[in-house]
């Protein structure tokens, strides 16, 4: 009878504990699920603003986070967590508290990612068609000017290419107001410092890197990840030989085989690094007129980078 009660008394402790440890996994590891916006990222940080209450949430990212695009009702396209850049609108879901989300999944829209990283690329698309428009309002001022020898009979085209003009002008006006916004997002994000930088060249139409500048590499990844909540910028660049097109797609080869060195050499986490940026000819480092100068160009730019609220408590 006593060997009865004492089997009854432990498992009812048994249960006990049990109860105790769901109750507590519970209260410590809830499902949550949020919308929002990446406002910085710090090493495996995201620090999140919710679009509705605007409140930040610090997003961990683990090597289990899945991050991914939807391509159909119940299919989804994994994406790298070098996508996860400040300017990103994701849904997190995950466990953890109101402050604090453990990240299982990050779905993102493939048009928010290409907004992500144009921006990040340098390559804003309302830059691009203000340009087109200063170019449209030059010719039609040479037409004006070459009008004039005839403008008895001409009226009509000048009167044609003055409306074009003021189409134009209008249309840059409206670009403006778009580049202005979108330079506002992003200027509203945390600043960072720089803690490490290198710049890894490259011969032409080549995207191999040197020794010197693997040795290079290998020194600023020892000292980033003695760094606390860094993250790794990496910039491709080309200099003006060839076409846009060719010139595009080898700068961002560059940039994703200085990406390759870092994680297969180097031992930099891939949750680490911000998404390779490609940015063709735009931004040289020297003339592209003379030889040395298309040597300087044909680069990628590569930052340690630290947000300043956790350099200034370091």
């Amino acid at each position: 009878m006593k060997q009865r009660r004492r089997g009854i008394v432990a498992c009812t402790a048994l249960l006990c504990i049990l109860c105790v440890g769901l109750a507590y996994g519970a209260s410590n590891g809830k499902k949550v699920k949020i919308n929002g916006l990446i406002t910085s990222r710090d090493g495996e940080n995201l620090t999140v603003k919710t679009l509705k209450g605007s409140t930040n949430i610090v997003v961990v990212l683990t090597d289990e986070t899945k991050v991914q695009t939807p391509v159909g009702l119940f299919r989804h396209s994994e994406q790298a967590v070098t996508a996860l850049i400040p300017g990103l609108k994701v849904q997190v879901e995950g466990t953890g508290t109101e402050t604090r989300v453990v990240a299982k999944t990050i779905n993102l829209s493939k048009e928010d990612l290409l907004l992500a990283e144009t921006i990040q690329a340098g390559l804003n698309p309302t830059q691009q068609q203000q340009a087109t428009n200063m170019s449209n309002i030059s010719e039609n001022k040479e037409n004006i000017a070459t009008n004039k020898e005839g403008v008895a009979t001409n009226q009509q085209q000048i009167a044609n290419n003055q409306g074009a003009i003021a189409a134009n002008q209008g249309a840059i006006a409206a670009n403006q107001q778009e580049i202005q916004a979108t330079t506002q997002r992003f200027s509203e994000l945390s600043e960072y410092d720089t803690t490490a930088k290198a710049t890894v060249y490259f011969a032409t139409g080549s995207y191999t890197i040197s020794d010197s500048d693997k040795a290079a590499l290998s020194v600023l990844a020892a000292s980033a990840m003695g760094t606390k909540g860094y993250i790794v910028q990496v910039r491709g660049f080309a200099d003006s030989t060839g076409n846009a097109a060719m010139n595009q797609q080898l700068s961002m080869d560059r940039a994703q085989a200085v990406v390759a060195y870092l994680l297969q050499n180097c031992g930099v986490p891939l949750r680490h690094i911000v998404a390779p940026g490609a940015m063709g000819i735009a931004d040289p480092a020297a003339p592209n007129e003379t030889a040395d100068g298309r040597a300087d160009n044909r680069r990628v730019d590569v930052k340690v980078l630290v947000n300043k609220g956790v350099a200034g408590g370091m």
